[in-house]
Protein backbone atom coordinates (compact mmCIF):
# COMPACT_ATOMS: atom_id res chain seq x y z
CA UNK A 1 0.00 0.00 0.00
CA UNK A 2 2.72 2.38 0.48
CA UNK A 3 4.27 2.13 -2.88
CA UNK A 4 1.09 2.94 -3.95
CA UNK A 5 0.43 5.67 -2.07
CA UNK A 6 3.87 7.14 -3.74
CA UNK A 7 2.71 6.22 -7.40
CA UNK A 8 -0.27 8.37 -6.54
CA UNK A 9 2.17 11.47 -5.06
CA UNK A 10 4.04 10.90 -8.53
CA UNK A 11 0.60 10.54 -10.69
CA UNK A 12 -0.50 13.89 -9.21
CA UNK A 13 2.56 16.07 -10.89
CA UNK A 14 0.76 14.54 -14.22
CA UNK A 15 -3.02 14.75 -13.31
CA UNK A 16 -2.82 18.38 -12.21
CA UNK A 17 -2.35 22.13 -13.81
CA UNK A 18 -3.00 25.64 -12.58
CA UNK A 19 -6.69 26.92 -13.74
CA UNK A 20 -7.72 30.66 -12.88
CA UNK A 21 -4.91 30.07 -10.09
CA UNK A 22 -6.15 27.59 -9.16
CA UNK A 23 -4.85 23.37 -9.11
CA UNK A 24 -6.84 21.46 -11.27
CA UNK A 25 -7.18 17.66 -10.45
CA UNK A 26 -8.29 15.23 -12.73
CA UNK A 27 -9.52 11.56 -11.57
CA UNK A 28 -7.32 9.43 -13.50
CA UNK A 29 -6.51 5.25 -13.30
CA UNK A 30 -3.11 4.08 -11.75
CA UNK A 31 -2.38 0.64 -10.66
CA UNK A 32 -5.71 -0.49 -11.14
CA UNK A 33 -7.21 1.93 -8.92
CA UNK A 34 -9.23 5.17 -9.41
CA UNK A 35 -7.16 8.00 -8.00
CA UNK A 36 -7.72 11.73 -7.67
CA UNK A 37 -4.25 13.44 -7.02
CA UNK A 38 -2.68 11.52 -4.35
CA UNK A 39 -5.74 10.20 -2.62
CA UNK A 40 -7.95 6.93 -3.62
CA UNK A 41 -11.45 7.95 -5.32
CA UNK A 42 -14.20 6.17 -5.04
CA UNK A 43 -17.91 6.77 -5.21
CA UNK A 44 -21.18 6.11 -4.85
CA UNK A 45 -23.75 7.73 -7.37
CA UNK A 46 -26.59 7.56 -10.14
CA UNK A 47 -27.51 7.83 -13.15
CA UNK A 48 -29.31 11.43 -14.60
CA UNK A 49 -29.23 11.43 -17.75
CA UNK A 50 -32.34 13.90 -17.94
CA UNK A 51 -29.73 16.45 -15.99
CA UNK A 52 -28.62 17.83 -19.58
CA UNK A 53 -32.71 18.50 -20.39
CA UNK A 54 -33.60 19.81 -17.30
CA UNK A 55 -31.07 22.47 -17.13
CA UNK A 56 -31.90 24.27 -20.28
CA UNK A 57 -32.91 27.41 -19.74
CA UNK A 58 -35.74 28.01 -21.85
CA UNK A 59 -37.34 24.43 -22.34
CA UNK A 60 -36.38 22.58 -18.68
CA UNK A 61 -36.86 23.10 -15.56
CA UNK A 62 -33.65 24.64 -13.12
CA UNK A 63 -36.05 24.33 -9.55
CA UNK A 64 -36.42 20.71 -10.24
CA UNK A 65 -32.63 20.35 -11.27
CA UNK A 66 -31.25 22.17 -7.95
CA UNK A 67 -33.43 20.53 -5.87
CA UNK A 68 -32.76 16.71 -7.05
CA UNK A 69 -28.59 17.45 -7.13
CA UNK A 70 -29.07 18.56 -3.41
CA UNK A 71 -31.00 15.30 -2.48
CA UNK A 72 -28.40 13.56 -4.35
CA UNK A 73 -25.73 15.46 -2.68
CA UNK A 74 -27.72 15.00 0.60
CA UNK A 75 -27.78 11.16 0.36
CA UNK A 76 -24.13 10.69 -0.07
CA UNK A 77 -23.74 10.44 -3.82
CA UNK A 78 -20.70 11.63 -5.69
CA UNK A 79 -20.81 10.69 -9.59
CA UNK A 80 -23.43 11.11 -11.56
CA UNK A 81 -23.51 9.40 -15.27
CA UNK A 82 -25.26 11.78 -18.01
CA UNK A 83 -25.97 12.17 -21.41
CA UNK A 84 -23.11 14.85 -23.75
CA UNK A 85 -25.35 13.68 -26.62
CA UNK A 86 -28.86 13.18 -28.03
CA UNK A 87 -29.98 13.01 -31.60
CA UNK A 88 -33.45 13.00 -32.57
CA UNK A 89 -35.13 14.55 -35.75
CA UNK A 90 -39.25 15.40 -35.29
CA UNK A 91 -39.95 11.75 -36.19
CA UNK A 92 -37.86 10.51 -34.66
CA UNK A 93 -39.89 7.65 -31.76
CA UNK A 94 -39.64 6.47 -28.33
CA UNK A 95 -36.46 9.09 -28.14
CA UNK A 96 -36.36 11.89 -25.97
CA UNK A 97 -37.36 15.82 -26.94
CA UNK A 98 -36.07 17.73 -27.01
CA UNK A 99 -32.97 16.78 -28.23
CA UNK A 100 -29.33 18.88 -28.26
CA UNK A 101 -28.63 17.31 -32.30
CA UNK A 102 -32.35 17.75 -34.14
CA UNK A 103 -30.62 17.11 -37.80
CA UNK A 104 -26.50 16.50 -38.38
CA UNK A 105 -24.13 19.34 -37.10
CA UNK A 106 -27.52 20.92 -36.01
CA UNK A 107 -27.65 21.78 -32.16
CA UNK A 108 -30.36 22.98 -29.83
CA UNK A 109 -28.20 26.08 -28.25
CA UNK A 110 -31.21 25.80 -25.13
CA UNK A 111 -29.67 21.94 -24.46
CA UNK A 112 -25.66 22.96 -24.77
CA UNK A 113 -27.33 25.67 -21.92
CA UNK A 114 -28.37 22.58 -20.22
CA UNK A 115 -25.43 20.55 -19.90
CA UNK A 116 -23.31 23.20 -19.28
CA UNK A 117 -25.40 24.56 -16.08
CA UNK A 118 -25.69 20.72 -15.05
CA UNK A 119 -22.07 20.94 -14.84
CA UNK A 120 -21.61 24.13 -13.26
CA UNK A 121 -24.09 22.67 -10.62
CA UNK A 122 -22.57 19.51 -9.79
CA UNK A 123 -18.78 20.98 -9.52
CA UNK A 124 -21.08 23.12 -6.65
CA UNK A 125 -21.43 19.96 -4.99
CA UNK A 126 -18.22 18.45 -5.61
CA UNK A 127 -19.55 15.85 -7.95
CA UNK A 128 -18.27 14.47 -11.17
CA UNK A 129 -19.84 13.54 -14.17
CA UNK A 130 -19.19 9.93 -16.40
CA UNK A 131 -20.30 11.50 -20.01
CA UNK A 132 -22.32 9.43 -21.93
CA UNK A 133 -21.27 10.34 -26.30
CA UNK A 134 -23.90 7.21 -27.90
CA UNK A 135 -26.64 5.06 -27.74
CA UNK A 136 -27.19 1.37 -29.37
CA UNK A 137 -31.12 2.17 -28.18
CA UNK A 138 -33.10 4.90 -29.49
CA UNK A 139 -34.20 6.44 -26.33
CA UNK A 140 -31.31 9.41 -27.28
CA UNK A 141 -31.32 8.56 -30.95
CA UNK A 142 -28.14 7.15 -31.09
CA UNK A 143 -26.72 4.71 -33.39
CA UNK A 144 -30.01 4.46 -34.68
CA UNK A 145 -30.85 8.29 -35.68
CA UNK A 146 -27.62 8.62 -37.29
CA UNK A 147 -28.12 5.64 -39.65
CA UNK A 148 -31.21 7.00 -40.67
CA UNK A 149 -29.68 10.17 -41.28
CA UNK A 150 -27.15 8.39 -43.24
CA UNK A 151 -29.50 6.67 -45.41
CA UNK A 152 -29.97 3.24 -43.92
CA UNK A 153 -33.85 3.46 -43.93
CA UNK A 154 -36.54 3.72 -41.70
CA UNK A 155 -35.65 2.83 -38.14
CA UNK A 156 -37.62 -0.62 -37.01
CA UNK A 157 -39.39 0.30 -33.52
CA UNK A 158 -39.32 -3.14 -31.39
CA UNK A 159 -42.06 -1.20 -29.02
CA UNK A 160 -44.16 -1.48 -32.07
CA UNK A 161 -46.07 -4.90 -32.34
CA UNK A 162 -45.04 -5.54 -36.15
CA UNK A 163 -41.16 -5.26 -35.46
CA UNK A 164 -39.21 -7.72 -33.10
CA UNK A 165 -36.24 -6.75 -31.01
CA UNK A 166 -34.18 -9.05 -33.67
CA UNK A 167 -34.92 -6.53 -36.56
CA UNK A 168 -33.84 -3.99 -34.22
CA UNK A 169 -30.45 -5.04 -33.45
CA UNK A 170 -29.96 -6.17 -37.06
CA UNK A 171 -30.16 -2.27 -37.71
CA UNK A 172 -28.68 -1.17 -34.90
CA UNK A 173 -25.39 -3.38 -35.03
CA UNK A 174 -25.23 -1.51 -39.08
CA UNK A 175 -23.65 1.21 -37.59
CA UNK A 176 -20.16 -0.26 -37.36
CA UNK A 177 -19.84 -0.60 -40.91
CA UNK A 178 -21.13 2.80 -41.87
CA UNK A 179 -18.68 5.16 -42.30
CA UNK A 180 -21.15 8.40 -42.93
CA UNK A 181 -23.04 7.31 -39.74
CA UNK A 182 -19.65 7.00 -37.86
CA UNK A 183 -18.41 10.65 -39.11
CA UNK A 184 -21.65 12.59 -37.77
CA UNK A 185 -20.98 11.10 -34.62
CA UNK A 186 -16.94 11.92 -34.79
CA UNK A 187 -18.47 15.23 -35.24
CA UNK A 188 -20.74 15.46 -31.73
CA UNK A 189 -17.75 14.27 -30.37
CA UNK A 190 -15.06 16.62 -31.43
CA UNK A 191 -17.64 19.53 -30.87
CA UNK A 192 -18.82 18.58 -27.37
CA UNK A 193 -15.04 17.81 -26.05
CA UNK A 194 -14.38 21.25 -27.57
CA UNK A 195 -17.19 23.04 -26.40
CA UNK A 196 -16.29 25.82 -23.62
CA UNK A 197 -19.28 26.27 -21.10
CA UNK A 198 -20.81 29.49 -21.56
CA UNK A 199 -20.96 30.12 -17.44
CA UNK A 200 -17.80 29.31 -17.01
CA UNK A 201 -15.86 30.13 -20.17
CA UNK A 202 -13.96 26.34 -19.35
CA UNK A 203 -13.67 24.05 -22.37
CA UNK A 204 -15.28 20.72 -21.79
CA UNK A 205 -11.64 18.98 -21.86
CA UNK A 206 -10.47 21.05 -19.19
CA UNK A 207 -13.19 20.68 -16.57
CA UNK A 208 -12.29 18.55 -13.57
CA UNK A 209 -16.29 17.75 -13.17
CA UNK A 210 -15.86 15.46 -15.94
CA UNK A 211 -14.55 11.65 -14.91
CA UNK A 212 -14.61 10.62 -18.27
CA UNK A 213 -16.01 10.24 -21.63
CA UNK A 214 -17.89 6.74 -22.31
CA UNK A 215 -18.01 5.90 -26.05
CA UNK A 216 -21.79 4.90 -25.74
CA UNK A 217 -24.73 3.56 -23.74
CA UNK A 218 -24.38 0.07 -24.35
CA UNK A 219 -22.77 -0.96 -27.28
CA UNK A 220 -23.56 -4.06 -28.65
CA UNK A 221 -21.32 -6.54 -31.34
CA UNK A 222 -24.13 -9.19 -31.80
CA UNK A 223 -22.36 -11.36 -34.83
CA UNK A 224 -20.22 -7.97 -35.78
CA UNK A 225 -17.25 -8.83 -33.15
CA UNK A 226 -14.67 -7.09 -35.96
CA UNK A 227 -16.65 -3.83 -37.59
CA UNK A 228 -17.51 -3.12 -33.52
CA UNK A 229 -13.59 -3.61 -32.23
CA UNK A 230 -12.18 -1.77 -34.61
CA UNK A 231 -14.77 0.99 -34.06
CA UNK A 232 -14.39 1.32 -30.35
CA UNK A 233 -10.52 0.84 -30.89
CA UNK A 234 -11.00 3.96 -33.28
CA UNK A 235 -12.95 5.74 -31.14
CA UNK A 236 -11.37 5.71 -27.93
CA UNK A 237 -7.64 6.90 -29.85
CA UNK A 238 -9.72 9.97 -31.52
CA UNK A 239 -11.04 10.80 -27.82
CA UNK A 240 -7.27 10.58 -26.36
CA UNK A 241 -6.33 12.50 -29.27
CA UNK A 242 -8.67 15.48 -28.20
CA UNK A 243 -8.55 15.10 -24.68
CA UNK A 244 -5.56 13.97 -22.72
CA UNK A 245 -6.93 14.96 -19.24
CA UNK A 246 -9.97 12.56 -19.03
CA UNK A 247 -10.57 8.89 -18.53
CA UNK A 248 -12.43 6.92 -21.49
CA UNK A 249 -14.76 3.73 -20.99
CA UNK A 250 -17.03 1.78 -23.36
CA UNK A 251 -20.00 1.81 -21.24
CA UNK A 252 -20.79 -1.89 -22.06
CA UNK A 253 -22.79 -4.31 -19.80
CA UNK A 254 -19.90 -6.60 -19.85
CA UNK A 255 -20.76 -10.05 -21.18
CA UNK A 256 -24.56 -10.20 -20.54
CA UNK A 257 -26.11 -12.70 -19.40
CA UNK A 258 -25.99 -15.32 -22.37
CA UNK A 259 -22.96 -14.10 -24.28
CA UNK A 260 -25.46 -13.83 -27.44
CA UNK A 261 -25.31 -9.85 -27.60
CA UNK A 262 -21.50 -10.39 -29.10
CA UNK A 263 -19.62 -8.69 -26.11
CA UNK A 264 -16.41 -9.92 -24.47
CA UNK A 265 -15.42 -7.92 -21.07
CA UNK A 266 -11.87 -9.26 -21.34
CA UNK A 267 -10.96 -9.03 -25.47
CA UNK A 268 -13.61 -5.38 -25.43
CA UNK A 269 -11.51 -3.83 -22.36
CA UNK A 270 -7.71 -4.79 -23.48
CA UNK A 271 -7.48 -1.88 -25.64
CA UNK A 272 -5.12 1.30 -23.90
CA UNK A 273 -6.91 3.51 -24.26
CA UNK A 274 -10.11 1.88 -22.67
CA UNK A 275 -8.89 3.48 -18.78
CA UNK A 276 -11.53 1.11 -16.77
CA UNK A 277 -14.13 -1.37 -17.26
CA UNK A 278 -18.37 -0.60 -17.12
CA UNK A 279 -20.88 -3.51 -15.47
CA UNK A 280 -24.08 -4.07 -16.20
CA UNK A 281 -26.69 -6.43 -14.25
CA UNK A 282 -30.35 -6.35 -14.81
CA UNK A 283 -31.73 -9.50 -13.37
CA UNK A 284 -35.54 -9.29 -14.73
CA UNK A 285 -34.19 -8.17 -18.28
CA UNK A 286 -31.92 -11.12 -18.24
CA UNK A 287 -34.40 -13.25 -16.87
CA UNK A 288 -33.20 -13.98 -13.98
CA UNK A 289 -36.38 -12.79 -11.45
CA UNK A 290 -39.56 -11.68 -11.46
CA UNK A 291 -41.09 -9.12 -8.78
CA UNK A 292 -44.08 -11.12 -9.61
CA UNK A 293 -43.56 -14.21 -8.31
CA UNK A 294 -39.83 -13.06 -6.88
CA UNK A 295 -39.37 -15.59 -3.58
CA UNK A 296 -38.78 -18.87 -5.62
CA UNK A 297 -35.97 -16.95 -7.59
CA UNK A 298 -34.10 -15.24 -4.97
CA UNK A 299 -31.62 -17.24 -3.81
CA UNK A 300 -30.67 -17.91 -7.66
CA UNK A 301 -30.90 -14.79 -8.54
CA UNK A 302 -28.30 -14.15 -5.98
CA UNK A 303 -25.61 -16.73 -7.32
CA UNK A 304 -26.41 -15.28 -10.41
CA UNK A 305 -25.18 -12.04 -9.44
CA UNK A 306 -22.31 -13.28 -7.54
CA UNK A 307 -21.01 -15.22 -10.27
CA UNK A 308 -21.25 -12.57 -12.71
CA UNK A 309 -19.52 -10.26 -10.59
CA UNK A 310 -16.77 -12.38 -9.82
CA UNK A 311 -16.28 -13.26 -13.30
CA UNK A 312 -15.46 -9.60 -14.30
CA UNK A 313 -13.78 -9.25 -11.19
CA UNK A 314 -11.34 -11.92 -12.70
CA UNK A 315 -10.76 -10.10 -15.91
CA UNK A 316 -10.14 -6.61 -14.02
CA UNK A 317 -7.50 -8.24 -12.30
CA UNK A 318 -5.93 -9.87 -15.29
CA UNK A 319 -6.07 -6.02 -16.79
CA UNK A 320 -5.14 -4.35 -14.15
CA UNK A 321 -7.95 -1.92 -14.34
CA UNK A 322 -11.06 -1.18 -12.08
CA UNK A 323 -14.70 -1.59 -12.52
CA UNK A 324 -17.49 0.93 -12.58
CA UNK A 325 -20.95 -0.95 -11.93
CA UNK A 326 -22.74 1.35 -13.57
CA UNK A 327 -26.30 0.24 -14.27
CA UNK A 328 -28.56 -2.45 -11.89
CA UNK A 329 -32.21 -1.88 -11.04
CA UNK A 330 -34.84 -3.84 -10.06
CA UNK A 331 -39.30 -3.25 -10.59
CA UNK A 332 -41.19 -2.42 -7.74
CA UNK A 333 -43.19 -4.95 -6.28
CA UNK A 334 -45.42 -7.23 -8.48
CA UNK A 335 -44.33 -5.45 -11.45
CA UNK A 336 -46.36 -2.67 -10.40
CA UNK A 337 -45.29 0.72 -12.62
CA UNK A 338 -47.90 2.59 -9.59
CA UNK A 339 -45.32 5.31 -8.20
CA UNK A 340 -47.09 4.09 -4.41
CA UNK A 341 -46.26 0.90 -5.24
CA UNK A 342 -44.09 -1.48 -2.70
CA UNK A 343 -40.15 -2.00 -3.21
CA UNK A 344 -39.71 -5.02 -0.72
CA UNK A 345 -38.04 -6.94 -3.57
CA UNK A 346 -36.34 -3.85 -4.94
CA UNK A 347 -35.03 -3.27 -1.64
CA UNK A 348 -33.69 -6.88 -0.55
CA UNK A 349 -31.61 -6.81 -4.22
CA UNK A 350 -30.22 -3.55 -3.86
CA UNK A 351 -28.91 -4.06 -0.59
CA UNK A 352 -27.06 -7.35 -1.97
CA UNK A 353 -25.75 -5.08 -4.87
CA UNK A 354 -24.64 -1.81 -2.82
CA UNK A 355 -22.98 -4.80 -0.06
CA UNK A 356 -21.00 -6.25 -2.86
CA UNK A 357 -19.66 -2.57 -3.55
CA UNK A 358 -18.77 -1.91 -0.05
CA UNK A 359 -17.60 -5.04 0.17
CA UNK A 360 -15.50 -4.15 -2.87
CA UNK A 361 -14.11 -0.86 -1.97
CA UNK A 362 -12.95 -1.65 1.57
CA UNK A 363 -11.07 -4.36 0.25
CA UNK A 364 -9.47 -2.48 -2.18
CA UNK A 365 -10.84 -5.08 -4.80
CA UNK A 366 -11.94 -4.19 -8.43
CA UNK A 367 -14.99 -2.84 -8.50
CA UNK A 368 -14.68 1.13 -7.09
CA UNK A 369 -17.86 3.21 -8.16
CA UNK A 370 -21.72 2.25 -8.63
CA UNK A 371 -24.36 4.28 -10.31
CA UNK A 372 -27.46 2.38 -9.75
CA UNK A 373 -30.57 3.08 -12.87
CA UNK A 374 -31.56 5.39 -11.88
CA UNK A 375 -32.93 8.34 -9.69
CA UNK A 376 -36.58 9.54 -11.07
CA UNK A 377 -36.25 12.32 -7.47
CA UNK A 378 -39.08 14.73 -8.20
CA UNK A 379 -40.66 13.49 -11.82
CA UNK A 380 -43.62 11.01 -11.66
CA UNK A 381 -44.86 9.42 -14.68
CA UNK A 382 -48.31 11.14 -15.88
CA UNK A 383 -49.25 7.24 -17.60
CA UNK A 384 -47.62 4.73 -15.66
CA UNK A 385 -47.45 1.45 -17.58
CA UNK A 386 -47.25 3.39 -20.90
CA UNK A 387 -44.54 4.83 -22.80
CA UNK A 388 -43.04 8.72 -22.54
CA UNK A 389 -44.31 10.89 -25.17
CA UNK A 390 -43.06 14.46 -26.51
CA UNK A 391 -44.05 16.72 -23.41
CA UNK A 392 -44.41 14.34 -20.56
CA UNK A 393 -42.46 14.95 -17.37
CA UNK A 394 -38.67 13.26 -17.49
CA UNK A 395 -39.17 10.49 -14.74
CA UNK A 396 -35.21 8.95 -15.40
CA UNK A 397 -37.05 5.72 -16.57
CA UNK A 398 -36.26 6.24 -20.73
CA UNK A 399 -38.70 7.16 -23.50
CA UNK A 400 -38.38 3.47 -25.04
CA UNK A 401 -39.30 1.43 -21.79
CA UNK A 402 -42.60 1.95 -20.06
CA UNK A 403 -42.80 4.68 -17.62
CA UNK A 404 -42.35 3.91 -13.45
CA UNK A 405 -40.56 0.34 -14.13
CA UNK A 406 -36.98 1.36 -12.49
CA UNK A 407 -36.93 5.11 -11.17
CA UNK A 408 -36.37 5.30 -7.93
CA UNK A 409 -38.03 8.52 -6.32
CA UNK A 410 -37.49 11.00 -3.95
CA UNK A 411 -39.88 9.53 -1.66
CA UNK A 412 -38.86 5.73 -2.25
CA UNK A 413 -37.85 6.05 1.80
CA UNK A 414 -36.51 2.66 2.32
CA UNK A 415 -34.64 1.93 -0.82
CA UNK A 416 -33.21 5.75 -0.31
CA UNK A 417 -32.09 4.65 3.03
CA UNK A 418 -29.85 1.12 1.75
CA UNK A 419 -28.55 3.71 -0.98
CA UNK A 420 -27.32 6.45 1.56
CA UNK A 421 -26.33 3.82 4.04
CA UNK A 422 -23.68 2.39 1.37
CA UNK A 423 -22.47 6.01 0.32
CA UNK A 424 -21.87 6.81 3.76
CA UNK A 425 -19.77 3.79 3.75
CA UNK A 426 -17.84 4.66 0.66
CA UNK A 427 -17.43 7.97 1.63
CA UNK A 428 -16.17 7.25 5.27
Amino acid sequence: MKNFYIICSILLTFSAFSQNGETVQFIKVMEGNFVKGDTPYRFAGSNYWQGMNLGAPESGDLQRLVSELDQMESLGLKNLRILGASEADAEMKFAIHPALQTSPGVYNEDLWKGLDILLVEMAKRDMTAVVVLGNFWTWSGGFPQYLKWSGSGDIPYPQEEETSWKEFTDYSKQFYSNAKAQKMMDNHIEKVISRVNHVTGVAYKNDPTIMAWELANEPRAYDEPVPFRKWTRRMSALIKSLDANHLVCLGTEGNTANGDAGVNVLVDNDDTNIDYITMHIWPQNWGWFNTENPAPLFQSTLNLIDAYWAEHERVAVLLNKPIVFEEFGIARDQASFDPEAGTLWRDRIYSHFLDKVVHSIANNLPVQGVNFWTYSGEGRPERPGEFWQKGDVFTGDPPHELQGWYGVYSNDNSTLHSIEEAARKIND
